[in-house]
C-alpha cells in the first residue's frame, strides 16, 4: 500500500483537510496552517506569455478590444490589464 501526502502549495505543511469539490469535480483542500484553500493539481494559468503578446501585438496593429475578444476568446478586462501594465513597464 501506497501512501501519498500531499503538501500545501502555499506555505508546505502537511496540515491539511479535504474540503469539497470544485465545480469540475477536483478534490478541494483547506490547509490548517496558512489558512488558504486550493484544489489537487491545479491547472496553469490560462494565457502563455507567447499567447498574450500575440493578442497584444494584435490590439497594437489596430485591432479594437472587442475584436480581440471575438477573435482570441480573451476578456476585455483582461486584455486592457495586460495593455496597462506593459505601458507601466515601458516608461521605467
Amino acid at each position: 500500500m501506497v501512501i501519498v501526502t500531499i503538501c500545501c502549495r502555499h506555505c508546505g505543511s502537511e496540515d491539511r483537510i479535504q474540503n469539497g469539490h470544485a465545480s469540475n469535480g477536483k478534490q478541494k483542500y483547506y490547509c490548517k496552517s496558512c489558512k488558504r484553500q486550493n484544489r489537487e493539481n491545479p491547472a496553469p494559468n490560462g494565457y502563455t506569455e507567447e499567447r498574450k503578446e500575440e493578442i497584444i501585438r494584435s490590439y497594437q496593429e489596430r485591432s479594437s478590444l472587442r475584436g480581440l475578444t471575438r477573435t482570441f476568446g480573451v476578456a476585455r478586462n483582461t486584455a486592457s490589464h495586460w495593455l496597462k501594465k506593459r505601458q507601466q513597464n515601458c516608461h521605467l
